[in-house]
């Protein structure tokens, strides 16, 4: 990947997360419409209007500052609400809700990437690939990052879909917090899960990039 300036950096990290974001978000809201619940569908998030869904930190300065600090980028946006109780199948469907967002990014850096390895070996080090290579390091993220099991990330729907009632009583708890919660995830447990979050960005990147 080449090394951009910090304005273009910023410019392509933003442009490639918010089109990363929003069908993370947008995928939520299809599936649960799909799955039986339509809050999200009432209230407007079946859309790519980027404005529905970003979060000024988690969408704009989180990314930001971790792309110009050189660590794997990670970002969020806006939940999707949606209402257990209507949702078929139980926990089982409120997890197949949470999943779709981060699957969808995982499907998104695996087209690119592999069309990106196969097709544009010849690219290497030119600015096309330096921009696609972060298209793909930040739908990895996106991936990876959603699928830690700390509410309110996606992952904590899937580990809450599959665990005894004492755990699924713990995750409630902290999902109350809502976003004051993810703070505190953030800066008590974050640094601790960090260095495997890399791994296994970097994991993810190598499997499909080669």
């Amino acid at each position: 990947m080449l090394m951009f300036s910090d304005p273009v950096l910023v410019i392509i990290v933003l442009g490639s997360v918010f089109v990363s974001a929003v069908l993370h978000e947008v995928m939520h809201a299809v599936t649960a419409k799909r799955l039986g619940d339509d809050t999200a569908y009432h209230m407007g998030r079946i859309t790519l209007n980027p404005l529905k869904h970003i979060d000024p930190f988690l969408t704009i300065l989180l990314p930001v500052m971790l792309a110009l600090s050189g660590l794997p980028i990670l970002a969020g946006a806006k939940p999707v609400p949606f209402n257990p109780t209507r949702v078929r199948w139980g926990d089982f469907g409120s997890a197949l809700v949470s999943i779709a967002g981060p699957l969808t990014n995982l499907f998104i850096a695996s087209l690119m990437g592999l069309w990106m390895r196969f097709f544009l070996d010849a690219q290497i080090g030119t600015e096309l690939y330096g921009v696609l290579n972060i298209f793909v390091q930040v739908n990895i993220g996106l991936f990876v990052f959603n699928m830690i099991p700390f509410p309110p990330l996606d992952g904590s729907r899937v580990l809450y879909a599959f665990s005894p009632k004492p755990i699924q009583d713990i995750l409630e708890k902290i999902e109350q917090y809502g976003f004051m919660g993810f703070i505190l995830f953030y800066l008590l447990v974050w640094r601790y899960l960090s260095p495997i979050f890399g791994e296994a960005a970097t994991f993810v990147y190598g499997l499909i990039l080669g």
